[in-house]
């Protein structure tokens, strides 16, 4: 399988420095959908846009909660919410180099019927859906689950 997102940057009639071009994009993902995107606003981007941090950060905590989820459902337990704040950190790495060091997953899962699984249970839930999910898989990031069940 192949996924695709095309990108579009033009310089327009800004000055082109280092300290001055716009960093604003256009990304079209495979399906359609269409984002403008801005370096982080500490490199001279749009703070109103998404920055590349943002979609590393947001695709790891999308796939494991795919991930999460489906494994839950496999096990009979039924889901009513699933939200998480996702948070990454950016700093050097062991090379030295600038890299998103460190992902924080903090979901919070809403359970139906107070029917929250025992905590051996969420741990197993927990450790294989970081050991399944596709994009987690693919990083050399250190990612890090903090999560809360709730009972509906």
């Amino acid at each position: 399988m192949k996924y695709t997102s095309h990108l579009t940057w033009n310089r327009g009639n800004a000055d082109f420095t280092p300290k001055t071009y716009d960093r604003t994009h256009t990304i079209r993902f495979g399906g359609g959908t269409t984002i403008e995107g801005s370096a982080a606003p500490e490199y001279l981007g749009k703070a109103a846009l998404v920055n590349p941090e943002e979609m590393f950060v947001a695709s790891i905590s999308s796939c494991f909660m795919l991930t999460f989820v489906y494994l839950a459902c496999m096990k009979k337990l039924v889901i009513n919410s699933y939200t998480a704040e996702a948070t990454g950190t950016l700093g050097k790495n062991a090379e030295g180099k600038m890299a998103m060091t460190e992902v924080v997953l903090k979901p919070t899962i809403v359970f139906e019927y107070n029917a929250t699984p025992d905590a051996a249970v969420m741990q197993e839930l927990f450790h294989k859906s970081h050991e399944m999910c596709f994009i987690s898989c693919s990083v050399k990031t250190n990612v890090r689950v903090e999560h809360e069940a709730v009972t509906a």
